[in-house]
């Protein structure tokens, strides 16, 4: 039976602490600060990050080097027959058709998939690339299963401000100073691997009743037939990420969810203070 690898990038919101656990690799995604290069873990922590955000720094984000990709696949096949790398979605980043195109010079052994995903629903993704793997399905086969779940997901974020938005353009200055009077959040979807918008609310409190509703919609009716599971996250303060997974818990009578941070890929662009929540199927 071939010896099958599992890879994704940090955007998965997993840790290196927990990559090492799990047996998967991990591709570093960096960053900049003030215009210079960052790894987490490396010359940043997460929460350096967000303490410089809150002060004010430019942040932005970057693709990894080529080299360094190209050097881990070619480490990575010395010792497993093929690599399964999953990267954040097409649709969010350059990086993963950037990988594909690479991974033609590989004869297959590096099955490049995007499934449309980021974060806890990237996660979800590579966890279940290692329960196939240990099911015996081949490659091939958990890159069209994963493939074909690609929209098998919802993550619902509340948006503390709106700064980095307007920054980035996606909103107008005047919008933006139009919503910080009347202390409007919000709620932002990622589906299919897009962000877009889904509500508006005042105080984060009501915008969170609006995520708390969606999930529970869809859990009744995209979800209602097989596996799902919820996910708490945030960024910024850990303490008040503790207090959301509370109330998610609490919403849907389930102490088992969990809480996971959002990757800093995210943050550069919502800022901190986001609280969010996910739902998705998942092989048991």
């Amino acid at each position: 039976m071939e010896k099958i690898a599992v890879m994704t990038d940090t955007n998965s919101s997993i840790t290196s602490k927990e990559a090492e656990e799990l047996g998967i690799f991990l591709t570093k995604m960096p960053f900049t600060i003030d215009g210079e290069e960052y790894i987490e873990d490396v010359n940043c922590t997460y929460d350096e990050f967000c303490e410089r955000l809150d002060n004010g720094a430019e942040v932005s984000t970057a693709q990894p080097a080529l080299g360094e990709l190209l050097d881990s696949w070619d480490e990575i096949l010395k010792t497993y027959d093929k690599i399964l790398y999953i990267p954040m979605s097409s649709a969010l980043s350059g990086s993963c058709e950037t990988a594909k195109g690479m991974a033609l010079d590989y004869d297959g052994k590096v099955l490049v998939i995007d499934n449309k995903r980021i974060s806890i629903s990237q996660r979800r993704s590579a966890l279940d690339a290692l329960t196939m793997i240990n099911r015996g399905m081949s490659a091939e086969e958990i890159k069209t299963y994963l493939e074909n779940d690609a929209f098998n997901s919802s993550i619902y974020l509340a948006v503390n401000t709106l700064e980095l938005l307007k920054k980035s353009g996606r909103i107008t200055s005047a919008a933006a100073t139009i919503a910080t009077i009347m202390n409007i959040k919000p709620v932002l979807q990622i589906q299919g691997g897009k962000l877009d918008s889904y509500a508006k609310e005042r105080g984060m409190k009501k915008a969170e009743k609006i995520m708390l509703h969606a999930i529970e919609q869809d859990q009744e009716k995209r979800f209602s037939q097989g596996n799902s599971r919820i996910y708490a996250a945030y960024s910024g303060n850990a303490e008040e990420g503790e207090e959301w997974l509370k109330t998610v818990r609490e919403y849907f009578k389930d102490p088992t969810i969990e809480l996971y941070r959002l990757p800093i890929s995210i943050v550069c662009h919502i800022s901190t203070g986001v609280h969010a929540i996910g739902i998705m199927g998942y092989l048991s």
